[in-house]
């Protein structure tokens, strides 16, 4: 835990505190508020863990009971069961999310009892610590006080027998006794106590008793002169030495259980948000090719569903089931049962009813040679109308690519543009209303196309100079391996980074910076499956080299692409 101490030690603050007379009890009731406070964020994430911890058992129980029941019931089968136990899983990862969130919780709340605990043990030792140099300072004031005490009493003694030695009367000591002395009565102090004592005795038995007093005022004074020493060089080094020590470490324990305190809770914020974003995930994947939850339950098909149940049902009770009689006796006067209605082969269907024309120019999965001899252009037709669509209705669509299409109306309109691209109209209220629809049918054109827009043949040196560390170097390199492109490849590319320079222009209104947009085409522009570095298929593992070289390359889209002179 020390690791959460702030490595710049605030010495501002602990001068402070040492100037003040309650520098200590200061910093130990402040560490009880912080174990305080640590203590319920601890038991606030306990209890939010079982909650999520109920909640998601709960919903992992009701979602298999309710996938298995519906298996072993008489329900409607085909495109509606398909979702519904699709729709199941969702709720089943839903709840596995929701279990691990808890578990998440229970170790941080574990790891916030443990550093309270942890900080208890080292306040009790910091304050041992202190109590123990106090009370030595205060013992050896006391010795202090004690030595000063017998040298004040040989002193009064020394005075009574000089006074006595003078031949000096009761009387007279008595009235100078009155008079003080700076304050304090010391001679007739003296007397009073006894200045009478030595009356009677002889001049040398007074001069014996004199240097048996002086020996022992000797003494006292060294005594005294020591424990003044000993005491002022303890109180210096209590003050300048360990009070600061003891104070330092008491701050510590603040900073070390508060720092704790905050960066557990802001853990807890951050795996809000993330499970926030991951049932989001759950519910709408990313990836255009996993459906999400409504695009699950928009898949039911319940014309198909009826038409596939209802020639079952005939098949398997047709022959059976007695009903009233399609045709009557073959005599006069009954007309003949009137014959369904067919279309021929030859016949024209209705106008309602008639399919699309194919005009034999299919675009997609088709190779960039062969469609750009076919049509005689430099740019795929089908690249230039979604991106001039995209750049009159998108540019300015909060996460344009990044947010996908209806899957039903994605392929409906790749069919439209497969079967006569010249027809379709991406002006129609259909399609310039979301605009997601025509960028996630460009992104499934790049993806199909037969060999990746960057080419199999050259997706290692792409990596391998999007390895750089350099930027300059990436620069250079992956500059030499776009102009190393065969020529359709080349011109597409270079079509499709000036559209999205536009883009990147508008990140301000669409939140599309250049990261983002690499994110989104790397994976489309290097095609998946591709053999990475090692010659093994490790696309996935190669995602952030890829990345990397289409944000390079999309960053210098003027240097690569745009000669000097040129307008972009």
């Amino acid at each position: 835990m020390a690791t959460l101490v702030e490595p710049s030690f605030d010495e501002n603050i602990l001068r402070a505190l040492c100037d003040t007379e309650c520098g200590v009890p200061l910093l130990m009731d402040r560490i009880k508020q912080s174990m305080v406070s640590c203590r319920e964020a601890a038991a606030f994430l306990k209890r939010r863990a079982g909650v999520e911890d109920e909640y998601g058992k709960a919903m992992q129980k009701l979602a298999r009971q309710a996938a298995n029941e519906y298996a072993t019931s008489e329900a409607k089968a085909g495109s509606f069961v398909n979702a519904w136990q699709s729709s199941m899983r969702t709720h089943e990862a839903m709840a596995e999310n929701r279990i691990k969130f808890a578990a998440r919780l229970n170790e941080m709340s574990e790891e916030l009892s443990n550093l309270a605990k942890e900080v208890e043990k080292n306040r009790k030792a910091t304050k041992d610590l202190a109590t123990r140099y106090e009370r030595a300072l205060q013992e050896a004031e006391s010795v202090m006080e004690k030595t000063k005490t017998r040298f004040d009493q040989t002193a009064e003694e020394l005075e009574r027998l000089l006074l006595q030695k003078e031949g000096e009367s009761l009387k007279d000591n008595a009235m100078q006794s009155r008079s003080p002395v700076n304050g304090k009565r010391v001679i007739g102090k003296a007397v009073a106590k006894g200045g009478m004592l030595l009356k009677g005795k002889n001049p040398q038995n007074i001069q014996r008793q004199e240097d048996d007093i002086r020996a022992r005022m000797s003494t006292a004074s060294d005594a005294y002169r020591k424990a003044v020493n000993d005491t002022q060089a303890m109180r210096q080094e209590y003050f300048n030495f360990q009070l600061p020590r003891i104070l330092r470490a008491f701050k510590e324990c603040v900073d070390e259980i508060d720092l704790g305190t905050q960066y557990h809770l802001a853990r807890y914020a951050f795996l809000c948000e993330s499970i926030v974003h991951s049932d989001a995930s759950i519910i709408s994947p990313p990836d255009e090719n996993t459906p999400g939850l409504k695009a699950t339950m928009e898949s039911i098909d319940n014309r198909t569903d009826f038409r596939t149940y209802m020639q079952a049902y005939i098949y398997a009770h047709g022959t059976t089931t007695r009903g009233p009689r399609r045709t009557g006796p073959q005599d006069e006067g009954f007309l003949p049962p009137i014959p369904a209605l067919h279309h021929h082969p030859g016949s024209s269907p209705s106008p309602s009813h008639a399919p699309m024309s194919d005009k034999g120019r299919p675009t997609f999965g088709v190779s960039l040679a062969e469609q750009m001899a076919r049509d005689d252009v430099d740019v795929p037709p089908i690249v230039v109308k979604c991106c001039e669509a995209i750049e009159k209705y998108g540019l300015t669509t909060q996460g344009v690519y990044r947010i996908g299409g209806t899957h039903s109306k994605v392929l409906k309109l790749k069919e439209k543009l497969d079967r006569d691209l010249d027809s379709v109209n991406l002006d129609a209220e259909e399609w310039s209303s979301d605009i997601s629809n025509v960028t996630s049918v460009l992104k499934l054109w790049l993806r199909e196309l037969p060999d990746p827009l960057f080419t199999s043949s050259q997706h290692a040196d792409f990596l391998e100079a999007a390895r750089n560390e350099n930027e300059r170097a990436r620069h250079i390199r992956l500059h030499e391996r776009v102009n190393a492109l065969p020529d359709p490849n080349y011109s597409t590319l270079k079509y499709l980074m000036g559209h999205l320079h536009k883009v990147v222009q508008h990140e301000a209104q669409n939140a599309m910076s250049v990261q983002n947009l690499a994110i989104v085409f790397g994976p489309t522009l290097f095609g998946q499956g591709q053999p990475g570095l090692n010659g093994q298929m490790n696309g996935m593992a190669d995602a952030s080299l890829q990345n990397k070289a289409v944000e390079t390359i999309l960053e210098h889209y003027t240097d690569i692409f745009v000669d000097e002179g040129e307008e972009q």
